[in-house]
Formats: C-alpha cells, structure tokens, sequence
C-alpha cells in the first residue's frame, strides 16, 4: 500500500495542442442525422485504416456517460496523433450509435457495425448486460471487442474469450482493492457486521460475489447482516434503507451506480443512516457526476473510489486529460471519459505496433500485455493488459469525502487516499481456473436432435 504521488509541473505541447484542436474541429463538423443517431468522428471512410463502431447510452437517465465517452474518444483521436505523429498513428474512423443501455439494441448495433459497416473493432458499452451480448457478437463474428466501462468480471473469467478486452477496472479489481480496506478498517474499528445492497442483475451479484471472494481470501471474519437487490433505476429506496437499518450492520457497501447511487444517498442522508453506519461504494461511487450532484448534502463518512478521480493521481498526465476534457466540453469528465479514451487509445497502439493492417490473431498478440501511459496511472506506473484475462491492469485508490471547490459544481472530492497497487489487485490464477471450470460444468450439453426415419 502506498499513500502519495508526488507533485510535477504541467507541461503542454504545442504539438499536442494543435491535434487537438484539429480533432476538435472534426468532431463539431460531425453532426447526427437526428437525435440519438450515429456519429461519426476522425478519418472519413475514404481515408480510414480501421472502422470502430462504439455503443454508448446517448439517452435516458445515464445520456451523460455516452456523451462524455464521446469527449473522450476526441481527445483520443488527438493525442494519438501528437504521440505517434501523423505518419504513423492510425486513421480511426470512429462510429457511435445510441445502444440505450440494452442489450437487444446493442446486439442489433453490434451486428449492423460488422455487417454494413465492416468494423474491425467493437467498443465502449456502459452495461454489463449489454457488454455480454455484443461480446458474443465479437466472438462469433471474429472482431475485436475493446470493452469500456462495463464493470462484471464475468466478461474476463466466465464468458473470456480471446477477441474480448476491458481498459478499464472489473469489479473484481474494485472489489479487491475494496476488501484490502474494509481488512485495514476491522483493525482500526473493529467492525463485525456487513451488509450488501446492489442492482438486482449481473454487474450487482457478481460485485457481491467479488467482495466476498476476496475478503475470504484475506481471511477477514465478518456476519453478513443481509444482502439487498433493488431494481436498476429504482426510483424509491425507502423500503431499503429501513431493512439497512434493521440489519443493524456496522458498514453497509453499496453496489449502485450514477443516479441510482445520488437517489439512495439523497433518501439515505434524509433518514440518517448515515450516522449509524458506514456507507462504502469501492467501484462507482467517487464517481463525478455523483459528487457534483450531491451539492452540499454530502454526508460525512463516505468511502468511496471510481475508475477515474479527477484530483488522483495528482499528475500532470491526468491534470492534462482533465484540462483538456473541461476546455472541450465545458465541464468535468466522468469515469466513463477516460475509459473511453483509454479503449481508443488502446486500439491506436495496438494498430501502430502490429501494423496498420494486420491480421487480427497479430492485434490480439499484440494487445495482450500492451502498456500504456493512461491519465489514472500513478508516476512510475503503466497500465497493462493481463494475457490470461485481457484485463487492464491498474491501481486503485479510495478516499473518503472532504470539502473541495476545485471541481465545481461539485462542493466535495475524495481524499485521505489510500492506493493499492495494480499487481496487489490480480485474481490468483487458482481463482481464475476455478471459475472457468464451474462455467464450464453448468453450460447446459446440447444433444444434437435424432431424425425420425
């Protein structure tokens, strides 16, 4: 465990201002056909070295994380084109469609994109339900997935395949850096209870299964007080926070995310829970747009940790990307920004060091164990992916909530970090093995179908 980055002085390149300014420029010239049509964003299909077709939610109540992954694959295109030159970064041509969170809609999408479209990767998709659908898209049609922002480890243990990769964190990874902490808190507090409550589908009970997994393997004893499973966009969470209360737990770990996160704290903070219990969120809740949306009815006490914090690390790398996120859309990114920077940047490095054109087997050789230089990245260190899971290897810091006014609108940011390193955050390869066998033993064996004579 370590606690601090040290402090470096900005440095710009006016190289890198001037592609992205250019990226700029094509991305205000690329206007939708109606709303919630496709955009298209960097090299026109005359000039492109690769398609990449990308499904975000662009409507409904989560709009913000497609919009925002938007902002961040612009400053992709860009910064590619500053650290690879325009001879040898790759030409994008980036699709983008409204997936809607769903994953008939995204299957569809997923499909249109490799049939009319002949992308040669896949990307983004906020929902673990959704993700799960377009990764059986790439795995049947022989394209790339580069997953952001979908958070279920089933992608990478149980449903892994080869054309599958994630650049941003699992909730195995969140979860083990979360145990780590709640081990860490038990010998300051002796804390005894636990309590769980998350979305009632894939991304919530997988989380639950992660915490449990590596808090066991710590060999942390605690009573699981009870487990709860509201449904996603639950609009009243009153009949939950009385069981929380109830379950008499000394810290409850809160598996929602976005507006289903700020909705909970909201009612919670109304009735106090608050005062009586921890309340911790180790993969979504230091989120941003959560942050900025609690104003000033933050309760104290929060733990909380996000994909991306844009006061952590404190380093001119990420200090840039936020920079340069809020002077291109006129306000602070989410996790969602950087995770699909991340995805694009990593298709561009990939595509530079095997070859504009090169076979897909040598892109999934070459993004297996790919390094880069992501705005998360503490000094000294560079994401990497994890050949035996195409898992994005990364720290993880949580913090609790303090008054800051750097980042407005919010009135509060995270701090008193505590970080773990990424290689402390891998799943043991006994685990990994594990899980693949139990999948494998409860696919269901289809009999191929005897004709009557």
């Amino acid at each position: 465990m370590f606690r601090s980055i040290p402090v470096v002085s900005r440095l710009a390149g006016l190289s890198r201002k001037l592609a992205l300014l250019s990226c700029l420029a094509a991305g205000l010239l690329a206007t939708p056909k109606a709303a919630q049509a496709r955009i298209e964003l960097g090299a026109s299909a005359d000039e492109a070295d690769a398609v990449v077709g990308c499904m975000f939610p662009l409507s409904g109540r989560v709009a913000l994380y497609g919009r925002d992954s938007i902002g961040g694959i612009k400053l992709a295109l860009a910064d590619l084109r500053a650290q690879l030159g325009d001879k040898n970064a790759p030409r994008l041509r980036v699709l983008v469609e409204d997936d809607r969170s769903k994953a008939s809609f995204a299957k569809r999408i997923a499909t249109d994109y490799v049939e009319r479209d002949g992308v040669r990767f896949l990307c983004g998709v906020v929902s673990s339900g959704a993700a799960q659908a377009v990764s059986r898209v790439a795995k049947e049609r022989g394209v790339l997935l580069i997953g952001t922002d979908h958070a279920s480890s089933r992608l990478s243990f149980e449903e892994f395949h080869r054309h599958y990769f994630r650049l941003s964190n699992d909730t195995y990874t969140s979860m083990a850096a979360g145990a780590r902490y709640l081990a860490e808190l038990q010998k300051k507090t002796n804390w005894k209870r636990l309590v769980f409550l998350g979305p009632d589908y894939d991304y919530g009970h997988v989380s639950w299964r992660d915490l449990r997994s590596s808090l066991d393997r710590l060999g942390v004893r605690y009573q699981v007080a009870g487990e709860y499973w509201p449904r996603l966009y639950e609009a009243d969470y009153s009949s939950y926070i009385a069981e929380l209360e109830k379950s008499r737990a000394d810290i409850a770990v809160v598996g929602l995310w976005g507006d289903d996160f700020v909705r909970f704290l909201k009612q919670a903070s109304s009735s106090g829970l608050p005062t009586r219990m921890r309340i911790a969120n180790f993969d979504t809740g230091g989120n941003y747009e959560v942050l900025a949306s609690l104003g000033e009815a933050a309760p104290s006490g929060l733990i909380l940790s996000s994909r991306h914090h844009n006061n952590w690390p404190d380093t001119p790398r990420n200090r840039k990307f936020v920079a340069d996120f809020h002077q291109l859309e006129g306000r602070y990114p989410t996790y969602t920004a950087e995770g699909a920077y991340s995805g694009i940047m990593a298709i561009g490095h990939a595509l530079a060091s095997a070859g504009k054109h090169a076979s897909t087997d040598k892109l999934i050789a070459t993004l297996e164990g790919l390094r880069l230089n992501l705005p998360e990245d503490p000094e000294g260190f560079s994401s990497y992916i994890d050949p035996q899971t195409h898992q994005v290897v990364q720290a993880q810091a949580i913090g609790e909530i303090v008054p800051n006014s750097d980042f407005p609108p919010a009135r509060f940011m995270l701090s008193n970090w505590t970080v773990y390193p990424a290689e402390a955050l891998l799943p043991p390869a006994d685990l990994i093995q594990q899980r693949r066998a139990n999948a494998r033993q409860a696919s269901p064996v289809v009999k191929p179908q005897i004709k009557e004579k």
